[in-house]
């Protein structure tokens, strides 16, 4: 059929049309064979294909009896190729950028959620009184805590992450949480975490617009957002980048996202010896396709002389910072040049993992890998045995455990940690 599709092209160049509509009609029938067959799902039969390929056979051969040059014939192939890569990668992409809308569609059960507590924010002004003496809290600067930062618009999947990690800690009281989220989830996460019971940890939220400094003239993304073509860009999640910057006065802190469950005490995680690194994360380069080369264009001499395309990838989701080792180092400022570099999408497409990569190269230090179990958003086949020994699981993917879409062997992982007694939940999800 390729073959094929090269002399087509030929023959229209040589205007000889009745020979490209003959060709076009047998790979019209090559495909229809090989759509029926993926219908049934089973093989295409020899006395299927015979017919189909005896005749393509023959019109090839008359094509190359029209003396078209072998030369030509490569060139046509090679451009033919060309487009059909350009095309797959154009459909790889897309197909990402569609599986990350659907994992962040938020379901009616939670619309809803978010629309009565942000109700409850704007007309109960004891909750707003509440907010403001939380705001001026000496704990949440107090280093000889525990602190954990969670960026998400979500609000029920924030609380499973706060009540997992609180649940398993051994001294709750001892716990900070820092919460930050847009402008329209803010009076919902303001609301949700002032009115439940978090067994004495501290919880602050804060509104990532009321940034200042998060501004064009500063960070890139934010200058990336006005484009057009960077809709699928979110700024909570490059928040990240940016934590010494939110937390000007804290030395230490554990990121979380927000499809992660903790399942064990994290707060051993401070004292980790990170060996003058700034990032300790879990590897994922037990499987070969989470290598540098696979997230990176290195056929770009910016990447290719700068970074090892077989360096081992590690996973975002359940990260401790050393923020004065990140101070040291400037990472944002790595971060920032190649945010720069990557204006025109030619070093990497999508996502936070490649420009982390990026800008942590050389300052990551390998974690035990209990401590960071992935794929529950998308692997069906994960050893429980390796589900238990985690301290966190993450749901990445696109099969997030509050949509329906959901596996359902996981599914239970998350749910547990869900307020069931809080009576919107009640009212808009169980319903």
């Amino acid at each position: 059929m390729t073959l094929a599709k090269a002399y087509v092209i030929i023959a229209k160049e040589h205007n000889n049309l009745h020979l490209a509509w003959e060709l076009s009609k047998r790979i019209r029938s090559c495909q229809l064979l090989l759509s029926k067959a993926a219908m049934r799902g089973e093989p295409i039969t020899a006395e299927e294909a015979e017919p189909v390929i005896s005749s393509l056979s023959y019109l090839i051969f008359k094509a190359q009896d029209s003396h078209y040059d072998i030369a030509t014939t490569i060139m046509t192939m090679k451009s033919h190729i060309q487009a059909l890569e350009e095309r797959a990668n154009a459909a790889t992409v897309q197909s990402t950028v569609f599986g990350q809308l659907v994992a962040e569609a938020l379901p009616k059960s939670l619309h809803c959620l978010k629309l009565k507590l942000t109700t409850d924010w704007l007309s109960k002004l004891p909750l707003q009184a509440l907010a403001k003496e939380n705001v001026n809290s000496p704990r949440v600067v107090d280093n000889n805590l525990y602190h954990f930062c969670i960026f998400s618009d979500n609000v029920l999947a924030t609380s499973v992450v706060v009540n997992s990690t609180i649940s398993n800690a051994d001294h709750s009281k001892q716990l900070v949480f820092h919460i930050v989220t847009n402008g329209v989830n803010f009076g919902a996460m303001q609301a949700w975490f002032l009115t439940n019971d978090f067994r004495g940890a501290a919880v602050e939220v804060q509104n990532a617009e009321e940034f200042s400094w998060l501004n064009v003239s500063y960070a890139p993304v934010v200058k990336q957002l006005l484009d057009k073509e960077s809709r699928y860009l979110s700024l909570l999640n490059h928040l990240r980048f940016y934590i010494p910057e939110i937390y000007p006065q804290l030395e230490k802190i554990v990121f979380l996202d927000d499809d992660v469950v903790v399942q064990k005490d994290l707060t051993q995680l401070f004292s980790l010896n990170l060996h003058g690194n700034v990032n300790g994360a879990v590897e994922t380069c037990l499987e070969s396709f989470h290598r540098y080369y696979k997230y990176l264009n290195f056929s770009n001499p910016i990447i290719s002389s700068k970074f090892d395309p077989q360096a081992c990838g590690w996973a975002f989701g359940m990260n401790v910072f050393d923020l004065i080792a990140w101070r040291t180092a400037n990472v944002t400022a790595r971060y920032h040049f190649w945010q720069e570099q990557n204006a025109d999408r030619m070093l990497w497409k999508l996502g936070t993992l490649p420009p982390a990569l990026l800008a942590f190269y050389g300052l990551t230090e390998p974690l035990d890998r209990r401590w960071h179990v992935l794929g529950l958003g998308y692997d069906m086949n994960i050893d429980d045995r390796l589900i238990e020994s985690a301290a966190v699981v993450h749901f990445n993917g696109n099969m997030k455990p509050w949509l329906r879409l959901g596996i359902s062997r996981y599914k239970p992982l998350w749910k547990r940690y869900i307020n069931e007694s809080h009576p919107y939940y009640g009212d808009c999800v169980t319903s």
